[in-house]
């Protein structure tokens, strides 16, 4: 069972999973996001993946994430967004041991390892530099759809310096950061039953057939069987 709400850490949100007694694994879609994640005990962080992610379907496990929006892992976490692409590490890879044994025995005193969670990135953002503006202002394009030249010229910037500055945020470049958001904008607007090709049109595909090859290269399985 799956359940998120807004998180008390401004922009992030809170996810709940527990894997089916069946065992069998849960696909992860690529979201740009990166995770700070306790499962059953264990502090760990998901990087922001290019690709769906199978979380191995161990039957009854639990895990209780902290889901940062787009550009704001880094800040928590303390690495560039790039050098955990595809990647799941645990915490004590990035932070001090000292502190990950902390916040882990804090989650696991609690009833909601989440809030334990919350608190510490909380704290990680106090100390952390204050957003970059640049970045801000190519993520809003990125959903909007603004060509890398725009959003490049905009920032007073070369398309190359751009691309160097979302890897270190976002773990990708632009045009991927694109792909993917797009991606999840269509699924939402699938789930909701809206007939595929209204989708495609709606989430800015050329057509049906080109939805179907994005969902299939980024999520591993066609939109249908997603769905399903």
């Amino acid at each position: 069972m799956y359940q998120e709400r807004a998180s008390r850490v401004p922009g992030a949100v809170l996810w709940r999973l527990t894997l089916p007694a069946s065992g069998s694994a849960q696909r992860v879609l690529p979201d740009g996001c990166m995770d700070l994640i306790w499962a059953d005990g264990e502090l760990l962080v998901a990087g922001p993946d290019t690709e769906a992610h199978l979380v191995p379907g161990s039957p009854g496990a639990r895990y209780v994430g902290l889901r940062f929006a787009p550009g704001r892992g880094p800040a928590v976490l303390g690495v560039p967004a790039h050098e955990l692409r595809d990647r799941r590490v645990p915490l004590s890879d990035l932070w001090p041991s000292v502190r990950v044994r902390r916040l882990a025995d804090q989650a696991g005193a609690v009833a909601d390892p989440g809030a334990a969670l919350e608190w510490a990135s909380a704290g990680r953002l106090r100390e952390a530099a204050s957003p970059d503006p640049v970045m801000a202002g190519v993520a809003a394009g990125v959903v909007a759809g603004a060509p890398v030249a725009d959003m490049a010229a905009e920032a007073g910037i070369s398309e190359r310096q751009l691309h160097r500055r979302c890897l270190a945020v976002f773990g990708y470049g632009p045009k991927t950061l694109g792909r993917i958001l797009r991606m999840n904008r269509a699924v939402d607007m699938a789930r909701t039953g809206m007939p595929f090709a209204d989708v495609a049109v709606a989430a800015g595909y050329a057509d049906q057939a080109h939805l179907a090859r994005e969902v299939k290269a980024l999520a591993g399985v066609p939109l249908s069987t997603l769905l399903s």
